[in-house]
């Protein structure tokens, strides 16, 4: 959703009434994760995908009819076995694609998410996508770490849904939630899509120096907020990083720790370490390997890295510590250059990300994506 957020919002501002098909479930090989959306405007245009490709014709067709009748559809999506170019996915997943109608009258909520997005609060919403009653279908909460406003019909759904949605949005994290009509924690009935706007998780760049610049492109591409950070002040200057969100002359480790100190690291922060210098190295490794952190990688040779070890070891970090650090950083792809280099950390953080194999597609066999869960970026 939030990469049509821009559009649907300046449509919603205007008085215009967009449908907006968002998946809200995916099983075995599906293109697009969850939160994934694609608008259909009041004069036929088309923002985003659900699929890439694949049934946004269908979802289209279903976009104009929420708009003209107003009534949410939750569809579904499979591979069709009788004709490969029906309606459905060929790659063999499933969607459940939910459509609804939004305008202000609908969604009077809607510009205080785009702010809340704007500023990097947290904002999570929770919508209603299947319920024996049909009146109750697209009714939504939205919800704020300490705040929330709507109601899912029922004041015990609410309560129910307000500590589950809380909980996915202080990890990050979008995904149908299933209840009873009434928010019973056992039965069936009710599914409530909870789509999670968090700000995005940070890359932390460690090492003013070549790589360092490639690494900043590549983070602010996969979504990351990007912060190059070298104590050095003739070589961390914004002119030499202009894809970084910031440039910070410091020590690395004495940086990290004030971040950290201020609450503004967390379990979906990466930390790339790029100097290849003891004097630096050593210092923040042993900062961030005591940390909860999505992942922690060093650059340098195998020689390098032994050496590199053995000074951690020396500064008192255990085994299971310096089990967690990712050196050689990156994947083996064969990169010299620093935008190869880039390439291969950018591999490792999707292959752990998504639990990839790291290997050769064509050498494999079965799903292309593995089960994993959905993180909103």
């Amino acid at each position: 959703m939030r990469e049509v957020l821009d559009s649907l919002v300046a449509a919603w501002r205007e008085g215009k009434p967009t449908a907006v098909g968002t998946v809200v479930s995916t099983f075995r090989s599906a293109p697009r994760t969850a939160g994934a959306a694609m608008l259909v405007t009041d004069d036929e245009r088309v923002v985003g995908s659900v699929s890439g490709g694949c049934v946004e014709g269908a979802v289209y067709e279903l976009g104009r009819q929420v708009l003209d009748d107003g009534t949410p559809v939750l569809q579904r999506y499979g591979v069709s076995d009788d004709d490969a170019f029906a309606v459905g996915l060929t790659c063999g997943g499933i969607l459940d694609v939910f459509v609804e109608r939004v305008d202000p009258a609908s969604f009077p909520e809607l510009d205080d998410i785009a702010g809340s997005v704007a500023s990097e609060e947290p904002v999570a919403v929770a919508t209603v996508v299947a319920h024996p009653e049909p009146e109750r279908l697209g009714l939504r909460l939205v919800i704020w770490p300490d705040r929330h406003v709507g109601s899912l019909g029922s004041s015990r759904a609410d309560e129910a849904v307000l500590d589950d949605a809380r909980g996915l949005l202080a990890a990050g994290r979008t995904m149908t939630l299933h209840y009873g009509p009434e928010g019973q924690r056992r039965g069936e009935g009710m599914d409530v899509f909870v789509n999670s706007f968090g700000p995005p998780p940070r890359m932390l760049v460690f090492g003013a120096i070549d790589f360092a610049s490639a690494m900043a492109r590549m983070g602010s591409f996969l979504g990351y907020r990007v912060t190059v950070c070298d104590a050095r002040t003739v070589f961390a200057t914004r002119s030499r990083f202009p894809d970084a969100d910031e440039v910070i002359v410091d020590w690395p480790h004495r940086y990290l720790a004030a971040e950290a100190e201020a609450g503004r690291i967390d379990s979906r922060t990466v930390v790339t370490v790029l100097t290849h210098d003891p004097k630096f190295d050593v210092p923040v490794l042993q900062e961030a390997l005591r940390r909860d952190l999505a992942y922690v990688g060093a650059m340098g040779s195998r020689r390098t890295h032994e050496d590199r070890l053995e000074r951690l070891r020396e500064v008192g970090m255990t085994s299971e510590e310096l089990a967690t650090l990712h050196s050689p950083i990156g994947l083996d792809l064969g990169a010299r250059t620093p935008e190869e280099t880039a390439v291969s950390i950018a591999a490792e953080l999707i292959q752990l990300l998504w639990g990839g194999r790291g290997s050769r597609l064509s050498d494999g066999e079965g799903p292309i994506h593995a089960a994993a869960p959905m993180v909103a970026r």
